[in-house]
């Protein structure tokens, strides 16, 4: 089981974004995991009865590994923004050669980029000989990159956060906290800046990655002035083995331990987490799980 889950908050259409991603990746699926009861529900949430409340996207690589996205269906209380994105990894070793890796980002491209926006344009980069960056029609971001084959492999899903505003270079640090943190967590490789760019200092993260587990991920720290940093609009969901997991990754993430509850919380950095059992989702079912949850990250907000 994928012991870390991104979670992205959906504004009233999980369920057509699901099937939107399902349909972008050859050989993606989707799946209501769960739904809101159809009584017994508070009056900011009666529109819902009946509704997916939570919906599972299972995108594959060629080889047939998979990464598991859930999209959680709920009010226009948060959003996802480009501090959270997601990296797709086109390995021409994995796609069949780089013909058929750009062929293949080129079509994922195309489906995402209906109704979405253009962060960076699809091109070559010094970085990269095909990459670019776009925001979806459900302002979820992706960086699709044609990857160097004599590189070390990586998953085709990598979540990627950058870390700007009240945040901006921090990317190292976080880098170094996260794999102390986590049991079986390494660094991976790290490229500075060579000098200032926009609000990055010389020798800030332009890119870095780390795993936990066999799952990776990367930072980088901005280099366009922004106002936005994390928020609840993108979390990320441990599954955990007992509640001796739980009770440690709490202590040591949560920055607001006095108001994070009901599994949520929000680490030094902003970023969101949940802390959880690994039957989280049997557990979501029950009457009322889903409103004290959202009662919860209110105040957390508030607090924040």
């Amino acid at each position: 089981m994928q012991k870390i889950v991104a979670n992205i908050w959906n504004t009233r259409l999980a369920e057509e974004a699901g099937n939107f991603y399902a349909a972008a990746f050859p050989g993606a699926s989707m799946e209501v995991e769960s739904r809101y009861p159809e009584t017994g529900l508070l009056d900011f949430q009666r529109d819902f009865a009946g509704a997916a409340l939570t919906v599972a996207v299972d995108i594959p690589d060629p080889a047939g590994n998979s990464t598991r996205i859930v999209l959680v269906n709920a009010g226009d209380e948060f959003s996802p923004n480009p501090s959270v994105s997601f990296m797709l990894n086109y390995d021409p070793a994995l796609f069949g050669g780089a013909d058929a890796a750009s062929t293949a980002l080129d079509a994922a491209w195309n489906a995402l980029s209906v109704g979405g926006k253009v962060m960076m344009p699809l091109d070559e980069y010094p970085f990269s000989q095909r990459y670019g960056w776009v925001e979806d029609r459900y302002g979820v971001s992706w960086q699709l990159i044609l990857t160097d084959p004599d590189g070390d492999p990586r998953p085709f899903v990598v979540p990627c956060l950058m870390f700007g505003g009240p945040v901006q270079d921090k990317a190292a640090e976080a880098l170094t906290y996260y794999t102390s943190v986590f049991e079986d967590a390494a660094p991976g490789m790290t490229a500075p800046y060579p000098e200032a760019t926009g609000p990055a200092a010389e020798g800030a993260l332009m890119f870095g990655e780390f795993r936990i587990g066999d799952q990776w991920f990367a930072v980088m720290d901005s280099a366009v002035e922004q106002d936005f940093s994390f928020t609840c609009g993108v979390s990320l969901e441990v599954r955990c083995a007992d509640q001796a997991e739980i009770d440690r990754l709490w202590g040591v993430l949560s920055a607001v331990p006095e108001a994070e509850q009901c599994g949520w919380l929000a680490d030094k950095f902003g970023l969101s987490w949940q802390i959880v059992p690994a039957n989280m989702g049997e557990l979501m079912q029950h009457e009322g799980a889903f409103e004290r949850m959202l009662q919860m990250k209110k105040i957390i907000i508030a607090e924040l």
